[in-house]
């Protein structure tokens, strides 16, 4: 009678674990890999918006998605922020999707960053979907914009995205940003820069990429609406302004363009610190 092969077994039980420990590692490594996104936002964690731009996000293959976001609306925060925090475990039908953050929405990009990706650092930060846009001027007030400003802050690429509050192009807005993260995932992102989208209501002309300018959104006055004693409550009356400067991304987004805008951390004005330079101030 034939005796088993038993090295031939052996060397098939071998093969097998090696195969496996290969496939296990190589799913590890493949994990330890993902390109991760910390997404917020400046209109708080129950947004629509925001829901809609982690599904698409989520889509993207090799993309990890962490939402550390405002418990509540926070608009208009810049990138403020405030001392100690409060984090909920935040749950959508059943399920846990995000950190909601007691603050402004830099303390959430802030926590996420220096918490939630303290083991597994984040690749990028995307902020949005923001009701409302924040062309021109208006960037400077936006939480939206802070919340990604914040990212660049700590060395992070940052995309903030905002459309029109009557929009119904959220799910063309979620693709398009989805679409900008899949190509800085393939070919990398670049340094120092946050890119500004801001899409229009109704049908879309195409995509325009101007710089910031003019203030679409302004104060016009202040009515008083309740007196109480030695306080009086004003309401703030905001006129929108149409911008008239084809160079702007105030004016593309009003036309119906899709605006897209590189931001930088640096403020300065170069232009005038020669200017500022002869004017010899003094210490008296």
């Amino acid at each position: 009678m034939m005796q088993p092969n038993r090295l031939g077994n052996s060397s098939i039980r071998f093969s097998q674990i090696a195969s496996a420990i290969v496939l296990l590692c190589f799913s590890a490594v493949a994990s330890a890999q993902s390109y991760r996104v910390l997404l917020s936002n400046d209109d708080g964690i129950e947004s629509p918006r925001l829901h809609a731009l982690q599904a698409a996000l989520s889509q993207l293959q090799d993309v990890e998605v962490v939402v550390s976001a405002p418990n509540v609306n926070q608009s208009g925060s810049s990138q403020s922020s405030i001392g100690s925090i409060t984090v909920d475990n935040f749950e959508q039908d059943g399920r846990f999707f995000g950190y909601a953050v007691h603050g402004r929405p830099a303390d959430a990009v802030r926590f996420g960053i220096k918490e939630l990706g303290k083991d597994q650092p984040f690749d990028i930060v995307v902020s949005g979907i923001n009701r409302g846009a924040n062309v021109g001027d208006v960037s400077h007030l936006s939480g939206t914009v802070g919340a990604a400003m914040e990212g660049l802050y700590h060395g992070l690429p940052a995309i903030a995205v905002s459309e029109d509050p009557d929009s119904e192009n959220t799910a063309i807005t979620a693709k398009f940003t989805a679409d900008l993260v899949d190509r800085y995932r393939r070919l990398g992102a670049p340094s120092g820069t946050m890119i500004s989208i801001n899409v229009p209501a109704g049908p879309l002309k195409g995509v325009a990429v101007r710089p910031m300018g003019d203030s679409y959104l302004q104060t016009g006055s202040y009515e008083a609406v309740e007196q109480n004693g030695k306080s009086t409550e004003y309401e703030r009356i905001r006129l929108i302004v149409n911008s008239e400067n084809p160079t702007t991304d105030t004016y593309a987004y009003q036309q119906g363009y899709i605006s897209v805008t590189p931001l930088k951390f640096d403020w300065t004005d170069f232009e005038m610190l020669d200017e500022v330079e002869s004017w010899n101030l003094q210490i008296d």
